[in-house]
């Protein structure tokens, strides 16, 4: 059970309303996560344009951005996170192989370089808060400055996230589904 209430529209003063159907609009829905951070509307407001620049308006390639995203989720233990983020992930065409390597806690081993990149710049930056220079260095030659820089910021915005739902026990929504796979390491 949530630490706090799910905020729903009706319990927002019209001033805030806006910032709830702005998180409606661009997500299709207001998922728990954004209802719990509803307690608190204007820092609602700015978490939730990061992570709609993120989706919707970084040029990072889809693909990239979800195995960085299942990667951080894994990395953080974040169930919640994962179930969200794995149907997107095959959406945008992550291969099966590299959600199994994620989940197994083996990636990259076994994938492809440029695939095994993406994952290891995730566990870096989850777990030592940094990039080492070699794989600082091979996102940049692969990616470019603003890509990489964007891939940054898309784990350090998942990993807030990931703290967000774990601090507030954020409950699954409904239509979640968490791949059986995801408590077996």
């Amino acid at each position: 059970m949530a630490r706090v209430p799910y905020v729903k529209r009706e319990d927002l003063s019209d001033h805030h309303k806006p910032i709830f159907d702005q998180v409606a609009k661009t997500r299709g829905s207001v998922q728990n996560v954004f209802g719990a951070l509803m307690n608190s509307p204007e820092g609602a407001e700015v978490v939730t344009s990061v992570g709609e620049y993120i989706r919707y308006k970084s040029n990072l390639d889809p693909s990239i951005r979800e195995t960085a995203i299942l990667t951080t989720a894994k990395e953080l233990n974040n169930s919640y996170e994962w179930a969200q983020h794995e149907p997107v992930a095959r959406e945008v065409g992550v291969r099966d192989e590299v959600i199994d390597s994620i989940l197994s806690g083996k990636g990259p081993m076994g994938l492809p370089p440029k695939e095994g990149l993406f994952i290891q710049a995730a566990k870096e930056l989850v777990r030592d808060a940094t990039l080492n220079k070699n794989t600082f260095d091979a996102l940049e030659h692969l990616l470019g400055r603003e890509m990489t820089i964007d891939l940054i910021i898309t784990v350090g915005y998942y990993s807030m996230v990931a703290r967000i739902i774990s601090s507030l026990d954020v409950d699954f929504d409904d239509w979640l589904d968490l791949n059986k796979k995801f408590n077996d390491n």
